[in-house]
């Protein structure tokens, strides 16, 4: 069993958001295993990108990203990830093949940062750094309570 990364207080937000991406994941796999019309799929996505996903996106580039500058490569492989999955997010044709695409990716492209990038960024980032982070980002708090269709429950 691999040892539990030890994550800095400032990264864990992100890390907290991470995984509701994961849960992202599971709802789409589950809502595809028990056969939910895929714009059911659709519009839960939809309010998931712009509800979290956006701000989320947004927080890393602006304020975790730049610890490491944007000509790193792993910085480079992370905007270039957050350019194809925010395309995907919006593909309004090929909606099935789209759905698909984003929970492949952004599975991958979060276990990337979680495992790679961020403990990248653990290894370099200052003091100072991890103040401003922890003072700029708020954690998005994630709730889908009020959400009207848990399709990925439904029989």
């Amino acid at each position: 069993m691999k040892k539990p990364i030890k994550r800095h207080e400032a990264l864990k937000p992100l890390s907290r958001e991470h995984h509701h991406g994961l849960l992202l994941c599971w709802k789409i796999r589950e809502g595809v295993k028990r056969n939910v019309e895929m714009q059911r799929i659709k519009e839960y996505i939809d309010w998931f990108e712009t509800k979290y996903l956006d701000p989320h996106f947004e927080a890393e580039e602006q304020y975790i990203f730049p610890v490491l500058g944007n000509e790193n490569a792993l910085v480079q492989r992370a905007l270039a990830e957050h350019r194809r999955l925010r395309r995907l997010f919006n593909q309004e044709e090929e909606v099935f093949k789209a759905i698909h695409a984003i929970e492949e990716e952004l599975d991958l492209h979060i276990r990337f940062e979680e495992r790679i990038l961020f403990n990248k960024i653990q290894e370099v980032a200052t003091p100072k750094e991890y103040a401003e982070i922890e003072e700029r980002h708020q954690s998005i708090k994630f709730s889908d309570d009020d959400w009207k269709d848990h399709f990925w429950n439904s029989n």
